[in-house]
């Protein structure tokens, strides 16, 4: 009896020292374990009368039921004073001052986007929006492009997963052009609309970027002109850069989509770039193959397109050099702008 009251005794006051739980399991072997006390205890049961076996086994089972409670109250303990530490240290000193949130601020390429949705909103054009992800009809054969044509080369993309209706590759599209076809198809003649929004190619460097954004202009009408083209495009790019000091001329050039097809360049009178012819836009008249795909007879209806990219805009506007600096996301360089 007083065997087993001296165990119970060391076995108290050893879990009662161990500082942590690996210490606390080991001290549980000693006890408790295979070749614990308690369990050799046990094994001599064995060896006595049944009515003295029944008897002593009573009285091991009691010291060990002492055992396991002296050893779940230590557990408990340190499990609390584990999580008191825990409180301790992440507590929120609420004498401190408070951290605001700042306010955020707009991308350069989104205020240039705002702001050609303005202008252009304000002499009655639309804004279309559409996917991401487009077919290889709408990307190309609709902006008379088809399978194996040249122009295709210039315009390497990232093809997706999937197939259209025909069984042609889903891409992610290389220009806002694929709206044009979209937009005109749901609607009648007048048309005039931007389609502004993100666009993808394999291309990176300093002044090009896998993935960039474009705005593209459509006007369709009866005897709608070059001219019309450049009195609209004259008149966007002096509101944008805000000044009338500004010269636009036509090259001849080529694109699928448009006949005559032309780049539009412009010259400040003024300021750093003066007197520099800088590219800013292809454009043209709408291809008489695309018309028809959009649902309209050439013979009827004409018209002129564009596309701008919104990071050179935004360079030429803000004197930016580097295009990479605007998805580095450096809020030294983003701040200026807000």
């Amino acid at each position: 009896m007083s065997s087993l009251e001296d165990i119970v005794a060391a076995a108290q006051a050893d879990f009662a020292l161990a500082p942590d739980a690996v210490a606390l399991e080991n001290a549980k072997a000693k006890y408790l374990g295979k070749t614990g006390q308690i369990t050799e205890q046990m094994k001599g049961l064995g060896k006595l009368a049944p009515e003295e076996r029944r008897s002593q086994g009573a009285i091991i089972n009691a010291a060990k039921e002492k055992i396991e409670a002296a050893l779940t109250a230590r557990r408990d303990a340190l499990a609390n004073a584990q999580m008191q530490s825990r409180l301790n240290a992440e507590a929120i000193d609420v004498t401190l001052p408070g951290r605001g949130r700042r306010f955020g601020g707009i991308h350069p390429v989104m205020r240039t986007w705002q702001r050609i949705e303005e202008i252009f909103g304000s002499i009655g054009f639309e804004v279309a929006d559409g996917p991401e992800i487009e077919n290889d009809w709408t990307n190309f054969t609709a902006l008379n492009s088809p399978e194996n044509h040249p122009a295709r080369s210039m315009q390497d993309t990232f093809y997706v997963d999937g197939k259209d209706s025909q069984g042609k590759p889903l891409l992610l599209r290389t220009h806002t052009s694929p709206m044009q076809v979209r937009y005109a198809r749901m609607n009648q003649p007048p048309i005039k609309v931007i389609a502004p929004g993100r666009t993808y190619r394999v291309d990176s460097d300093a002044t090009h970027s896998p993935m960039f954004h474009q705005v593209e202009g459509l006007w369709l009408d009866r005897d709608i002109s070059f001219a019309d083209l450049k009195g609209v495009y004259l008149n966007f790019v002096r509101a944008f850069f805000e000044t009338d000091d500004l010269q636009v001329r036509f090259r001849p050039s080529y694109f699928p989509f448009t006949e005559p097809s032309a780049e539009i360049d412009i010259a400040f009178g003024s300021g750093p770039l003066k007197g520099r012819w800088l590219e800013v836009s292809g454009a043209g008249q709408v291809h008489p193959t695309v018309i028809r795909n959009m649902g309209f007879d050439p013979e009827q209806i004409t018209g002129f397109a564009f596309g701008s990219g919104l990071e050179r805009l935004t360079m030429l506007r803000y004197g930016i050099n580097d295009l990479r600096l605007f998805y580095e996301g450096d809020l030294r360089f983003l701040k200026q702008f807000n």
